[in-house]
């Protein structure tokens, strides 16, 4: 029972210990209610927000923006990558391009992306793409440059070639590295969608906490944060389950 019990309990101290703060920062009023709301304020904002039901329409939009862009990132960076990992020549020609993008913070992107698809979804899929593609597609493309060349020196002995060397030799290599650079990403789209729904959207969880400043209610706006951080690791979890497959912990030394 031990070896259960005690990677629980320490989260479950971690988060106590934070609600002791939260609570003793309140009650000696070392900020005023409209600038730290207290926890029970937040509580209340919690009921209010999920019965009006904004809470859950706007965590559905958010969810939908993030999700449509970050798979339209992976469906064009994972080919991409896969395709530039393989050739050296293009590697060295497009990975100096790719890194000065990558460098370039989404947010500056904004004005362009209000300009050229107005308000509503599209600029903000647009910027999680923007956000996502360059990291993922150099995470493959350094992936795939690394694999060990005896791995193509034993496919070429067994006359693999396309899709056959792509999905039996490539892909099983560099799928423990894929998984961290979709963790990776995945988190980039969260930060980048409540930016690009402050500016570019009329709902979500970005446009909520945005709504929550202007009528100075950061009881409301703690909300659609503490939302934000359980939406991302509850789906982080996901994708951590996937390290766990018998095809891909060995990456992970497990």
């Amino acid at each position: 029972m031990k070896k259960f019990s005690v990677p629980l309990l320490l989260p479950l101290f971690t988060i106590s210990v934070i609600l002791i703060i939260w609570q003793c920062i309140s009650y000696f009023e070392v900020f005023p209610d409209y600038a730290f709301p207290t926890l029970n304020l937040v509580l209340l904002s919690f009921a209010e927000e999920l019965s009006s039901l904004r809470l859950v329409n706007d965590t559905i939009a958010s969810l939908w923006r993030v999700i449509i862009g970050f798979l339209l990132s992976a469906t064009v960076a994972i080919p991409l990558g896969l395709y530039f990992g393989h050739r050296k020549a293009l590697r060295q020609a497009f990975i100096p391009t790719l890194n000065f993008f990558r460098f370039l913070s989404p947010l500056a992107w904004i004005p362009f992306a209000i300009l050229w698809f107005h308000i509503g979804d599209k600029p903000a899929v647009f910027l999680i793409f923007l956000a996502t593609f360059f990291p993922l597609c150099l995470s493959v493309i350094s992936s795939v440059a690394t694999i060990p060349d005896i791995y193509f020196r034993v496919a070429k002995e067994y006359h693999y070639k396309g899709s056959e060397l792509l999905l039996k030799i490539t892909l099983p290599a560099i799928l423990p590295q894929l998984i961290s650079a979709l963790r990776i990403c995945y988190g980039i789209s969260w930060i980048v969608i409540v930016a690009a729904e402050m500016v570019g959207c009329q709902d979500g969880l970005g446009y909520g906490i945005w709504d929550a400043r202007n009528a100075l209610r950061l009881d409301t706006a703690v909300c659609y944060m503490i939302t934000i951080g359980i939406l991302g690791m509850t789906i982080d979890r996901v994708f951590l389950q996937f390290t766990k497959a018998k095809n891909i912990k060995w990456g992970y030394g497990k």
